[in-house]
């Protein structure tokens, strides 16, 4: 089909006043090596498609735990008893199993101390602590023989595990002393009317055999987070009578464990979109808070099709509640607890609805929340996420409240329904829930907490893709693709957030549009919920589901750090008349390639815009665009609105004579 141009009919002759000089720049553009067709090293397969789904064959094993725990408050320690039920449903036999203690982060000689920068230098624990180790195989009890390397442990076999779904058990005994707030994740600080503890990455969890590196066993470093299997949890944990449990999951036993009111005003939560108290803060240090007042009390959780499960204990919880609305008319329970320091409705007092928005947001949007209950809870961590339940800051308020709610809660969609590894790709946890947070921002109370944007000066009305520049010009800077322990502090935000969150603003607003995008996203996350995908498993379903070969932009954004520039060389005229033309000279003049809006600002005050698809650069190092028109022009502009991460803007500006 011929192209066809715009005409611009206005009486007048054509004015033939050429623009202003420019000297040409010298483009290190290689359409050859920007468009190669040789991207992905390998074809679909049983197992993984071509089409970025899961195969036929498709498998992943499957780990249920059963857990009897104790909070020691006086000495500060955990003691548990676990039984692990473990299902191989890889086509392979296992002569050994490996699982993660992540406690053992806090020794004095773990691998982590070695990093620069890592958060338990200083204070230390002595790690888990076993008791015993037994597994159960065929039928046979016996004394595991393991080995502990690092935050891994290793049980050797007597016999092979079969393949294809035999099962079999793992019972361990064991504690560990709690660190206090240098424990970041997993810790406990003094409050007004008690200690908080936050309790995660507490029992030894399996890691994961897969198709892609078998068993995969990366230590916990630190910034590296989780990949874990999937699995049922059913857990107790017995504390002092006076403390509330907020865990992962739906309580089991509240009748037991709760006053009659608060039953009762749980359950009125569960119908109220507005938000409920469970326990005032006048509450808190009334005994008759609790159902008895002496020795402890266990509290029993069940969590389903779930990767882990965390823990938040006080005896200082103000604790409030309301429902939350998902689609098809289903509903699960956002909860908030958090002391009275924290209390207020510019602060914690709204923490609940934050959490509610967020869920309504991300279920319609994305895909519904799957789990009975949600949870907020104030502490020292500041930011953690577990499925299930966020433990954020205890002195956050306002916008700083909502952001940190949002993001982390959000978590529970990636990467905790779509189980992503984020230990080797942290842009696949931290950067798809950077980006679904954005949005959420704009919808939350008409926008009360929007913009939300992924850096300081962003955040405060400034431009991503102007923000982006210092990141991808550093010729120190990693690439999206580094291990996430491998990329060093200074850039751990730019590379594990933001980056690949504005990429995928990019792919959405830029290169597929809303629809397009948001088709393919959504397919990506029904297809691999509750599954283990892989970089090229999203890379494959957003090409097909867009109908878009974006290797291209993979290459360049994700695997490099290609710069944007794209120039205006030159505006100038031919023809006359009703065959007049503008000429407007393009050239892309650094590694990446991106399609750019072009703005025409005529003299007598009126624009024209025409986008260049990114195939303009398939061949071109340079495009002359031709514009039929009979006005004169006083400007064009390259991408006006400032949408692309050129790091050039002065040549993006050709203003005529």
């Amino acid at each position: 089909m011929k192209k066809q141009f715009l005409l611009l009919a206005v009486s007048s002759i054509l004015f033939i006043t050429p623009g202003k000089s420019q000297n040409k720049s010298v483009s290190v553009y290689n359409p050859a090596e920007a468009f190669s067709p040789v991207f992905y090293t390998h074809e679909g397969s049983e197992y993984r498609t071509a089409d970025g789904k899961p195969g036929p064959k498709y498998w992943q094993n499957h780990a249920d735990y059963q857990i009897n725990a104790a909070l020691d408050t006086a000495a500060k320690t955990l003691t548990a008893t676990e039984n692990l039920t473990y299902t191989n449903n890889s086509p392979n036999q296992l002569t050994e199993l490996w699982l993660h203690l992540d406690e053992q982060i806090y020794r004095k000689d773990a691998r982590s101390q070695f990093i620069a920068g890592n958060y338990t230098a200083d204070q230390h624990t002595a790690g888990n602590q076993f008791k015993s180790v037994q597994i159960v195989i065929n039928g046979k009890k016996q004394t595991a023989d393991y080995v502990i390397n690092d935050t891994r442990m290793q049980i050797r076999l007597p016999e092979a595990l079969a393949a294809n779904g035999a099962k079999m058990n793992i019972i361990i005994e064991y504690s560990y002393t709690i660190p206090g707030a240098f424990g970041n994740r997993t810790d406990y600080t003094k409050t007004k009317n008690g200690d908080i503890y936050e309790i995660a990455q507490w029992y030894p969890r399996m890691c994961v055999y897969d198709n892609a590196v078998g068993w995969d066993t990366l230590p916990f470093l630190g910034a590296g987070e989780f990949y874990l299997e999937y699995g049922d949890f059913d857990y107790k944990i017995t504390v002092p009578w006076d403390m509330i449990v907020a865990g992962s999951g739906e309580l089991q036993n509240p009748k037991e464990v709760l006053t009659a009111a608060q039953n009762e005003r749980l359950n009125k939560a569960r119908n109220s979109d507005q938000t409920v108290m469970i326990r005032t803060a006048q509450e808190v240090n009334k005994a008759s808070s609790r159902p008895v007042q002496k020795g402890t009390l266990t509290w029993h959780f069940i969590m389903k099709n779930t990767r882990d499960v965390a823990i938040g204990a006080s005896r200082s919880y103000i604790w409030d509640a309301a429902r939350v609305n998902l689609p098809e008319g289903k509903k699960s329970l956002a909860m908030s607890v958090y002391p009275v320091e924290s209390a207020g409705n510019d602060a914690w007092g709204r923490a609940t609805e934050y959490l509610k928005g967020s869920i309504e947001h991300f279920s319609a949007k994305w895909f519904p929340y799957p789990y009975p209950v949600a949870i907020n809870e104030a502490g020292t961590a500041g930011g953690m996420e577990y499925p299930g339940i966020v433990f954020d800051g205890i002195d956050d308020k306002g916008k700083t409240l909502f952001w940190v709610t949002a993001h982390e809660i959000g978590h529970n969609w990636f990467p905790m329904i779509v189980g992503s590894n984020e230990r080797r790709f942290a842009w696949m946890d931290e950067g798809f829930n950077t980006f679904i947070d954005v949005y959420a921002s704009d919808e939350f109370n008409k926008g009360e907490y929007a913009p939300k944007r992924d850096s300081e000066y962003a955040e405060n009305g400034g431009n991503p893709a102007d923000e982006i520049i210092p990141f991808i010009t550093d010729p120190e800077a990693p690439v999206i693709m580094t291990a996430a322990d491998a990329i060093a502090e200074k850039y751990r935000h730019p590379y594990a957030y933001f980056k690949p969150a504005f990429g995928l603003t990019l792919l959405r607003e830029q290169i597929l549009g809303p629809e397009r995008f948001d088709y393919a996203f959504r397919q990506y996350v029904a297809n691999w919920a509750y599954k283990h995908p892989t970089p090229y498993d999203f890379f494959h379903a957003m090409e097909n589901g867009a109908g878009e070969d974006l290797s291209w932009f993979w290459k360049g954004w994700y695997y490099n750090n290609w710069k944007l520039d794209q120039a205006i060389e030159n505006v100038s005229y031919s023809g006359s008349g009703a065959n007049g033309k503008v000429e407007i000279e393009i050239a892309n003049l650094q590694k990446m390639v991106m399609p750019v809006k072009v703005e025409l600002t005529f003299t007598d005050g009126t624009k024209y815009d025409q986008v260049l698809p990114v195939e303009t650069w398939m061949v071109n190092k340079t495009y002359t665009l031709k514009i039929a028109s009979v006005k004169k022009v006083k400007s064009v502009v390259l991408d006006p609105e400032h949408k692309l991460p050129d790091v050039n803007r002065k040549n993006n500006v050709f203003t005529m004579k």
